[in-house]
This record gives structure tokens, sequence and C-alpha cells, in this order.
């Protein structure tokens, strides 16, 4: 193997696809289906060789007391669950004592059982399952090869890894139709599955023309089927449910920058592997053109410092509008993800995110809550004390609150003081 080429950087994150894009399902949106044309006449199933290199080279290069080793597809229960039992005997080889390692795999659940629920839950696996919401939503996209439903099959893996103790959250994508039903998704989740912690996912699809297809996601739409949620959760649900999303915005407002890729000021930390050792940019650009090189020939974190990469991750800033610089939430939006960059500004500006209109609604509503937020985490106070606070602003006591008393926010600060801040940062 080649010697290192640039400076590494320190932390980094691999989405493996041990199956590539090899699937059980044939789901209407599902971007990643059509990679299997980069690869014709293969297997798509990863060597054991390249499984150990992953791992070692990962585990070799990350200087944290936590790394997270990512298996997504495709469908990556479809390697069978002795892969995965050598998976967690290669990690126990490279991995020190004191090291911790986190597997995450993604998962439709058609394949899970107890067997493999069991496996998940000694093994301390992160499983993210997809489910778009209860059946007449779920079914609208989802479907077998066969065009069949699936829902009842997945429900049964929820609750064999709420029977079995396995930790999971919940990947939901929004798309043309359950956005028309936010509420009806997020109760679905949280009081009939049970569910504490939820990703939501836009889908923004282009066709072989360029443009979006029926199934993506209005941007208006989007921005209301998050706010309808956010003021459900806000009132009722901090502490107990967690929105990737809610949560990726509010770390922007505590330390600056957001811990969502998508929120980030640049790209390039994240990358793509594939069943056979090759590392591509991103999970959203498995194209030839962002083939990085392949794992066998040069060391992950090498590929992942090179050049390329950088340039790659650079670009998301250096390409962002004008339009975007100056928005009042460019600190916590960086223009999104730079797939969805497909519309012009009104001047005629290249790269403003599809997104944006409904991105910019629930910053706009959000933008008081979140500060509370920051304000109650930033003193040693839990989030949840916010729901205090909504049901004081509800019986109007807030108007009551002297200039010179504590803010009902949680900041520490008198009234006046905090005012003034929230005031400056609008």
């Amino acid at each position: 193997m080649e010697q290192s080429i640039n400076k590494p950087i320190s932390t980094f994150h691999v989405m493996a696809k041990p199956t590539g894009a090899r699937c059980n399902l044939n789901c209407d949106y599902c971007f990643f289906l059509k990679k299997t044309d980069l690869y014709p006449n293969s297997s798509f199933c990863m060597s054991d060789e390249t499984m150990e290199a992953y791992i070692k080279q990962t585990i070799e290069t990350q200087n944290t007391p936590e790394i997270t080793i990512a298996w997504q597809g495709g469908e990556p229960t479809l390697m069978g669950l002795d892969f995965f039992r050598r998976v967690v005997a290669v990690e126990k080889k490279y991995a020190a004592k004191e090291t911790v390692i986190v597997n995450t795999l993604q998962t439709n659940g058609v394949l899970l059982d107890d067997e493999w629920c069991q496996f998940l839950h000694e093994n301390n696996f992160l499983i993210g399952l997809s489910l778009d919401g209860p059946k007449h939503l779920h079914d609208k996209f989802r479907h077998d090869k066969a065009g069949n439903s699936v829902f009842d099959q997945v429900i049964r893996a929820l609750r064999l890894m709420q029977k079995h103790k396995v930790e999971f959250n919940i990947l939901c994508t929004i798309n043309s139709e359950n956005s028309k039903h936010p509420l009806e998704v997020y109760k679905f989740f949280r009081d009939e599955c049970d569910a504490h912690y939820f990703q939501f996912i836009p889908i923004v699809e282009l066709d072989e023309n360029k443009k979006v297809t029926s199934r993506t996601v209005d941007a208006k739409q989007y921005g209301k089927f998050l706010i309808q949620i956010f003021d459900e959760w806000v009132k009722k649900d901090v502490g107990e449910t967690f929105v990737q999303f809610f949560d990726g915005v509010l770390m922007s407002y505590i330390r600056g920058f957001s811990s969502l890729c998508v929120l980030q000021p640049t790209c390039g930390q994240g990358a793509a592997l594939e069943h056979n050792g090759d590392l591509y940019s991103c999970d959203h650009f498995v194209e030839p053109s962002y083939l990085l090189g392949n794992i066998h020939q040069l060391n992950i974190v090498d590929l992942i410092s090179s050049d390329q990469q950088r340039s790659f991750g650079k670009e998301k800033q250096t390409s962002l509008s004008k339009h975007c610089q100056s928005c009042k939430f460019h600190f916590t939006c960086h223009g999104e993800c730079p797939k969805n960059r497909i519309l012009k500004t009104s001047d005629g500006e290249e790269n403003l995110n599809w997104l944006c209109a409904g991105l910019k609604a629930f910053f706009e509503h959000t933008h008081k809550h979140m500060q509370t937020l920051s304000n109650l985490l930033q003193t040693g106070r839990p989030a949840s004390d916010i729901m205090k606070t909504m049901t004081t602003e509800k019986n109007g006591q807030s108007k009551k609150i002297g200039r010179n008393e504590p803010c009902y926010c949680g900041s520490g600060l008198k009234y006046k003081k905090c005012h003034a801040l929230q005031k400056d940062s609008s």
C-alpha cells in the first residue's frame, strides 16, 4: 500500500455498502439502485478482505475514543448474519481495549428476525429502520420487486427490535405524499410505534431531463412539515423524542456549526465505500468523476485527505450564491446539501437550493425557540424546561415578568438583558 500523500484529517466518516446497490426492495425514489450499472457482472458482495481493510484502516487512523463503523446499501442484511459476526471479530482484533466501536446499520427491516435482533443487541449495533409513516403513506413509494407492500414486515422488525432491546431510529423520507400529513406521520411514530429517534430526509429527485419528479417534496410543504412537527415536539416531547434535524439546527446556535453534514459550511469528511473497496466523495456522488481511489491501493485517510476530496468539500462553500451568503440563517444552513442546489435566484445566480423556501420558513419560525433551547443547555438546564416556558407563555405569565426578574427562557439572565440579546441576534 502506498504511503500517505497529504496531511491526514483527524476524523472522518465512511458509509460502507457491502452489497453495493443490491437490494431486496424496489422503492420508487431510490437513487442508488441505478448504481449497479457502475459494476457490470459484479456479485455485489463485499469480500472479507475488503471488509477487514475498511475496519482496520478506520480504526488505525481515527484519533477518537469512539469510532463508528457504518453499514448501508442497497440492503446490508443481504450479506447474512455470519458476515456481521466476522465484522465484530475483526473489530475486536484491531481496536484497543479502551476504544468504543459503534456499528450503525441502515436497513429496510425485511430480513430481521429474532436471531438477527439478538445479535444486534448483544453487539450494540445502532439500527436505522426505513419507514415512511403509516401503511397508506409508507406503501406509496416503498415496495418489493413485485410491487407488493412490505409494511407489515417492517413493523414486525420494529417490534422485534423493541423485544430484544435493540437501539434504533426511524429514517423517514419526506416526499410529495407524506409531506402533506406531518402530524399523522409524527404521531404514528411516537404513539403507535413507540419510537423516540427520527431522521427526516427530504426527497429531491431529478429525472433524465434534470426536472424534479412527482415524488419530490415541494419546498414550502417541506417547511410546513417540519414546522408542524416542531410545534408538537417543542410543546410536548423535548427530552423524550429526538428529531435529528432539530438537534442539528440547535447545535448551530450552541457551538456555531451544525452536527449535520448537510448544514455544515463544507463537505468532504464523509465518504461512501463500495463493495469492492472503491471510495467515493459522498453517498450522493457515487459517480466515476467522484471516485477517489480504492482502499486496497491507498489508505482511507489518505483518500479523504486528498486534494480531490478537499476540493470537493470546499466547493460547497465557494459555489454558494450571494443570495445565500447574505441570508439571516446562513450560519445554520450554509445552502444545505449541494445535490439539492438546482434553482436560480431571482437575480439569476446558480446554486439556489430546491428546499430554500421551506428551510427559511422553518428557521424563521423556530428561531426564538432555538435561542431558548440554546440558553437552557448552555446554563446547565435541561432542554425539556422549554416546555415550562411554553406553558408560561400560553398562560400569559411571561407578560407579567419584571424587567429585573430572571427570564423565563432559562438563560439565567435578567429578562431585560436576555430580551435585548435576543433582539440583537434576530
